[in-house]
């Protein structure tokens, strides 16, 4: 990660979820407030989901923030996720749960669009990431709810339990935590110990995570060889592949009963009404990647 500055995965991810909520019909998630945080056009976003073919390479970040605009199913899942977790959240709210955790919450916006009077958001993410969103929040104009709470926490020096407890977590309340687009940066042992910390919750609790799956093929071995290596080029490499089986062992030998484990491409179609969307094989970008929710 840039220490200046957002890591190219949470600018990817917002720079997308803007694009898909200007361009893509149906929509999966409402994000109107995407665009305005990173303080891009419409004309920008438009230029950076046009074909390859139709525009001159810029190189650097420019072709990486391309790929994850330009690239429709990547897109796509980046929508679906956040909207399965707001979907999470909403029915947590509903159900009188006053406090969700966003852990890596880079460039998200949910907290700026919470629609439940009362429910907590902590925002869980590298001091120089939050520094940045920050500064784009005030330059931005945005309002800061009074129900968020910025948690900065350096994972070399800092202990999620320690950070979370100083800015008003409550332990002996429900909740529930969001941990999209980070599992895979982090080691099997790292991942772990934060699920450790959610179930060792007192109160009823509930987490949503997505994570890459093991290869089961040479084929797809050599396919997620291959993106781990561009992942590791610009300085964020993959540590982390599970199967189904193992993580649900995992989270049931922790005390979670209640677990819901999706395919990226099954969750996308389940939000665009059955559309045919990826006939026959999944594209290649989803079909490593899962999206789970558990609680206890």
């Amino acid at each position: 990660m840039d220490i200046e500055g957002p890591s190219r995965t949470a600018l990817v991810t917002a720079y997308a979820r803007a694009y898909h909520h200007v361009f893509d019909r149906p929509r999966i998630l409402a994000d109107p407030l995407a665009a305005r945080l990173l303080g891009v056009s419409v004309d920008e976003l438009a230029e950076l989901g046009r074909p390859a073919v139709d525009r001159p390479g810029s190189g650097g970040g420019m072709d990486i923030l391309r790929l994850g605009v330009g690239d429709r199913p990547r897109r796509l899942f980046f929508a679906a996720r956040a909207r399965f977790a707001e979907d999470r959240v909403a029915e947590a709210a509903a159900a009188g749960v006053g406090q969700v955790v966003i852990l890596g919450a880079g460039l998200d916006t949910f907290a700026y669009r919470n629609p439940h009077p009362g429910l907590r958001v902590f925002e869980v993410d590298h001091p120089a990431t939050q520094a940045w969103k920050q500064q784009r929040l005030t330059a931005s104009g945005f309002d800061l709810p009074e129900q968020v709470t910025f948690v900065p926490v350096d994972f070399e020096t800092d202990t999620l339990a320690e950070r979370l407890a100083a800015a008003g977590f409550g332990r002996a309340d429900p909740a529930v935590f969001v941990w999209l687009g980070v599992v895979f940066y982090l080691t099997p042992d790292a991942v772990r110990a934060t699920l450790e910390y959610i179930a060792s919750h007192s109160a009823p609790v509930e987490v949503v995570f997505d994570y890459l799956q093991s290869a089961r093929t040479d084929a797809d071995r050599a396919q997620l060889q291959a993106r781990a290596h561009r992942a590791a080029a610009v300085g964020e490499p993959w540590f982390s592949y599970f199967t189904p089986d193992d993580v649900a062992a995992q989270l049931r030998a922790l005390g979670f009963t209640d677990i819901e484990d999706r395919s990226a491409a099954d969750l996308i179609a389940g939000y665009l009404d059955g559309s045919a969307e990826f006939a026959g094989e999944p594209p290649e970008a989803l079909r490593p990647v899962r999206v789970l929710r558990a609680s206890r």
